[in-house]
């Protein structure tokens, strides 16, 4: 169990003067479902470790909501621009999006999932659950860019790491649905050879900022705001989250064994020089399929579609990142 006692308590005793002077209180959203349920256990350790470092007045309102719309009903009734720290992964702050975009509030995170791409662009990833809450609660907000997804001129999503479709939409099903001992990359490396016995090719029609690029059979189209995804793959080793622009990496066909031989290169990023892998800035892209193709965003599957429409929402959300 981790000890929420000590670590960060000078951080926390400024923040706690910050807050005084602001009186706005902020909300610790725990996902108890996240990484496998374990998350539900983080809930006592942190009320003890916020109690003990304020005890001279109240700590912050800490909530483990079981669903999804009971978390965003919670996020609808804040005062706007209230700092929300987030206990999850990349899964938890796709989901909070909306209502987070909506009521401008600002986002600290606790990473505490499976891939934790979004801690990783934010400079997260090596810091101690002590540590990633004390700097959520304490440290100022930046602005980052936030993906928009349209399916089929009918349904919206957002995303703040990844957007997926055809293979690694797929990948992310499966790794979704794994084995909950592992996390992590192995968890995605493990999905990613399980689907190699599926592959599957689509023909897509891709346009960048009003150009056609790319036309053809395709493993797969994925557009990201972070440098990597799928637990620490840096797809888009130069990717930036404050930059005004997505990037999106177009990979033509590949059979089983040429997807094999890639996978060595894109872990070590070294995939972007292959002549059937494109990769383009953008703000606005569209990618068009005759049949209905898988599509995820930040690892959550969101079903099929035939025509997606991705946008840049350029500095949409206000997070607290190292």
């Amino acid at each position: 169990m981790p000890n929420f006692q000590t670590t960060g308590f000078a951080r926390v005793l400024h923040w706690h003067t910050s807050l005084e002077n602001t009186r706005m209180t902020p909300l610790i959203l725990i996902n108890p479902h996240a990484a496998g349920g374990r998350a539900r256990k983080l809930k006592g350790p942190i009320q003890a470790w916020c109690e003990a470092l304020l005890a001279q007045s109240a700590p912050p309102q800490i909530v483990a909501p079981e669903g999804i719309e009971n978390a965003l009903s919670l996020l609808s009734e804040l005062p706007p621009h209230t700092r929300v720290v987030l206990v999850g992964g990349d899964g938890t702050l796709n989901q909070m999006l909306p209502a987070l975009l909506h009521g401008g509030h600002e986002v600290g995170l606790v990473p505490f999932g499976s891939g934790n791409d979004c801690a990783r662009a934010w400079g997260l990833h090596r810091m101690s659950r002590q540590q990633a809450l004390a700097h959520a609660l304490n440290a100022t907000s930046r602005a980052m860019d936030v993906g928009r997804l349209e399916l089929d001129k009918k349904t919206v999503h957002y995303f703040h790491s990844s957007m997926a479709v055809g293979f690694d939409a797929s990948v992310g099903h499966r790794a979704l649905t794994g084995p909950k001992f592992l996390s992590g990359l192995p968890r995605y490396l493990l999905a990613t050879l399980r689907e190699l016995a599926h592959l599957k090719n689509w023909y897509l029609k891709v346009e960048v900022d009003g150009l056609f690029v790319y036309e053809g059979p395709t493993l797969l189209a994925s557009a990201l705001n972070s440098p990597t995804y799928g637990g620490g793959m840096p797809a888009v080793p130069h990717a930036l989250i404050n930059d005004g622009q997505l990037n999106l990496l177009v990979g033509g066909r590949f059979n089983r064994l040429q997807t094999l031989l890639m996978l060595p290169r894109l872990l070590i990023g070294k995939h972007l020089g292959h002549p059937r892998i494109q990769c383009h800035a953008f703000s606005n892209a569209t990618i068009g399929n005759a049949s209905l193709v898988p599509v995820a965003a930040d690892g959550e599957t969101l079903g099929f579609a035939t025509h997606i429409q991705v946008t840049c929402l350029p500095n949409a959300l206000q997070v607290v990142k190292f």
